[in-house]
């Protein structure tokens, strides 16, 4: 090997150990356990979790990935925190889930008087959170709407869950196609009934309407991520009626609810 390839070699070995070193402890054992134990399928759902698998023979690798969050460092830039923040949030729902499994919805972990959203979920970054905090009280107050693609409650009719974490250096491109894939399911994202001029749409967009007030509102969101063939519609019904929106189906985002479906890559 001649002195300039081993020089050449080096340097690119270095180079991705310094890109590794960028990310967080947590976060390469959070990419695999989401490529071992998710899945994605051709139904509603789009991404199955083998639960009984992590809480079983990956129990001790899962409890490694909670101490790993909890001992993440503060992010410092936007992107860092936008990041730390949804990945908390899609490992800590998991995680609630876990501990009363098997369950055939996240809301039955809580009460009327004690909604699970309102529970400790566990530690970020030093901090002790709640699923409600981490969504309302920091990602929300970030003023970005794409994170309701990329936070998942474990139910049905939320936006498929990402099998690859979100990391600050993609965090941009991470969300426009999350952004995308939601609204491509014409059963929970975005459906266009063209001949009825009807257009329904995930009720999250219901529910947290004025967070995409700074696209220029729900209308202007779902024409820029739609899929391109549904764009020059939307564009045209821009201010057509009222939307309608699906029903929520809260049920478990489980991989023994999704039968034998196939295990297609990871985006």
């Amino acid at each position: 090997m001649t002195t300039r390839l081993a020089l050449g070699l080096l340097g690119l070995a270095l180079l991705a150990s310094g890109a590794a070193a960028d990310e967080p402890a947590y976060v390469p054992t959070w990419e695999a356990l989401l490529a071992e134990h998710t899945r994605s399928v051709p139904t509603t759902v789009g991404t199955t979790v083998d639960y009984a698998a992590l809480k079983g023979a990956s129990r001790d690798r899962w409890r490694q990935l909670l101490r790993q969050l909890d001992e993440a460092p503060a992010p410092e830039s936007r992107e860092e925190t936008l990041a730390l923040w949804i990945n908390a949030y899609n490992i800590l729902t998991i995680d609630k889930v876990l501990g009363r499994y098997p369950v055939d919805s996240i809301r039955d972990i809580g009460s009327f008087f004690s909604p699970v959203w309102d529970q400790d979920a566990g530690r970020v970054a030093g901090r002790e959170v709640s699923l409600g905090e981490i969504e309302h009280g920091i990602l929300r107050k970030l003023g970005e709407p794409r994170i309701h693609a990329a936070i998942v409650c474990a139910s049905t009719s939320c936006p498929s869950l990402r099998r690859t974490p979100f990391t600050a250096r993609d965090l941009d491109a991470q969300l426009d196609e999350a952004m995308r894939q939601w609204l491509a399911s014409p059963s929970k994202g975005m459906r266009i009934d063209r001949e009825d001029e009807r257009l329904t749409v995930s009720r999250i967009f219901d529910w947290f309407e004025d967070d995409f007030d700074v696209l220029g509102g729900v209308r202007a969101a779902l024409t820029r991520y739609a899929p391109e063939a549904d764009r020059g519609w939307l564009a045209s019904h821009a201010k057509d009626g009222h939307l309608d929106h699906f029903d929520y189906d809260w049920r478990l985002n489980d991989v023994r609810r999704a039968g034998s479906a196939t295990n297609l890559p990871a985006p």
